[in-house]
């Protein structure tokens, strides 16, 4: 197993360390708030550690776990200190009242952490499609929860792969970052049939193999 750094102190943070720890990895959380840090980590278990935010993080692989109005200034404070790291990216950049996306038309929150991103830390799309309480349950049924990824290195998406499988879920690779933009969209669908159709959170966008 690895050491995974997580960047954030949230629900997604939360999720997904409380099942890396489960699944042996070592996890450290690092955050502008370290008290709230330091009490994920300890809610973690597990012997997770809390880094210094700003630091180098630990684990090769980091999942920016912040919303994403402030995950572009949180990886330009990191600067070159995530150089030649595999940065997770599970943010939608969706506006609150759910209208648009606070990017630019032309680009999506991928590519513009990439932007500012060392150049050689690679970038992987995941999770962003996933319910934080949703995902901290876990199957149902047997059945695994399906997390989408995008990434154009595909070494890097083999190691994030290998990562979501060791947690019990399914990734499914749906295909270079520009993908990015779509599985964005498909957070937006998500908010959609939540409010006008499911009417709760409980439930996860994956897919059904009919052979």
């Amino acid at each position: 197993m690895s050491t995974i750094s997580i960047i954030g102190s949230g629900g997604m943070a939360a999720a997904i360390g409380g099942l890396a720890a489960k699944a042996g990895h070592t996890v450290e959380v690092t955050g502008r708030d370290a008290t709230k840090a330091r009490a994920l980590a300890e809610q973690i278990g597990s012997r997770a550690t809390t880094g210094r935010f700003g630091a180098a993080p630990a684990g090769d692989l980091v999942i920016l776990a912040v919303p994403y109005s402030a995950v572009l200034d949180v990886v330009e404070q990191y600067g070159e200190k995530l150089a030649g790291k595999r940065i997770v990216d599970i943010t939608n950049p969706i506006k609150s009242d759910f209208t648009g996306f606070l990017t630019p038309e032309e680009s999506f929150g991928a590519r513009e952490i990439a932007k500012v991103a060392p150049a050689n830390a690679t970038i992987v799309k995941a999770f962003n499609t996933q319910n934080a309480q949703v995902l901290a349950a876990g199957p149902v049924d047997g059945r695994p929860l399906d997390v989408f990824i995008a990434g154009d290195d595909s070494q890097a998406k083999a190691h994030v792969s290998a990562f979501i499988e060791s947690l019990g879920l399914r990734p499914m690779d749906a295909g270079q970052l520009t993908m990015a933009r779509t599985l964005e969209h498909a957070c937006m669908l998500w908010l959609g049939l939540m409010t006008h159709s499911i009417k709760h959170p409980n439930f996860s966008i994956g897919v059904s193999l009919l052979v």
